[in-house]
């Protein structure tokens, strides 16, 4: 039985709040693509979105206000508010992975993968995973998936249609891409991961992806049609990395 490996990103489940439309048109997709597809299974990671962007938000904001409380620090270091951030981000992609999980019924009836590592058994034609812990996104947790259940791709599904070779909101001279070798993406996304970084695959999920020889496409997450065409072997619209 072949693998796919699909990491979904937040900002496509939940902008802000759950985008029924989006799950509504993937998950039909999703089904019909099994249905003709009998040899293939399919592991969905999801990501934090809007929530987890919300409430880590609101822990910056109250560690600002109490940074200290009758003397006393409540943080020792930069890097325990960075995993206090991590374990809220962390908990959003939890409960986007229990919506999307719910979407598919009795095609995915196992319980959300909150530990790659652990994870043995593949009894459905959908597993569906969440973040697991601080020090990296849910990208890298779709990475040790796909080495678990010997996948060659992960599909990175964003909000943004390519990888550009800046930022384009920033820098209007930023070119999108239609491939990249992983020492060059890595050159742009840094090798630090700080918890809410936005880029287009998590520093710490894109060094595992290259020494384990992986591909992964960045696509828009937006396109049904466009993700059925990568599901597919098809020509599509992305970024391959490789």
């Amino acid at each position: 039985m072949q693998t796919k490996v699909l990491s979904v990103g937040g900002s496509i489940i939940a902008p802000s709040g759950p985008d029924t439309e989006f799950l509504e048109g993937f998950s039909k997709m999703v089904i019909e693509w099994l249905d003709t597809n009998s040899e293939t299974r399919l592991i969905l990671v999801a990501g934090g979105g809007g929530p987890a962007r919300l409430y880590q938000g609101a822990f910056r904001e109250l560690q600002g206000k109490l940074k200290e409380v009758g003397g006393k620090k409540l943080y020792d270091s930069e890097n325990d508010l960075n995993m206090a951030a991590d374990w809220i981000g962390i908990m959003a992609t939890r409960i986007n992975a229990q919506l999307l999980k719910a979407a598919f019924g009795s095609l995915c009836s196992q319980s959300i993968v909150i530990d790659p590592t652990k994870v043995t058994d593949f009894t459905d034609r959908i597993l569906v995973a969440a973040g697991w812990k601080p020090g990296f996104s849910s990208d890298n947790d779709a990475v040790l998936l796909a080495e678990r259940f010997n996948a060659t791709t992960v599909v990175n599904l964003s909000n943004i249609e390519k990888v550009y070779t800046d930022d384009p909101r920033k820098n209007p001279d930023a070119k999108p891409l239609d491939s990249i070798s992983w020492a060059d993406f890595r050159k742009m996304v840094g090798d630090e991961w700080v918890p809410g970084k936005n880029c287009p695959f998590d520093p710490i999920a894109s060094k595992k992806a290259e020494s384990l020889g992986l591909t992964v496409i960045c696509a828009s997450g937006h396109d049904i049609k466009n993700i059925r065409a990568i599901l597919d072997g098809n020509n599509y619209v992305g970024t391959t990395i490789k």
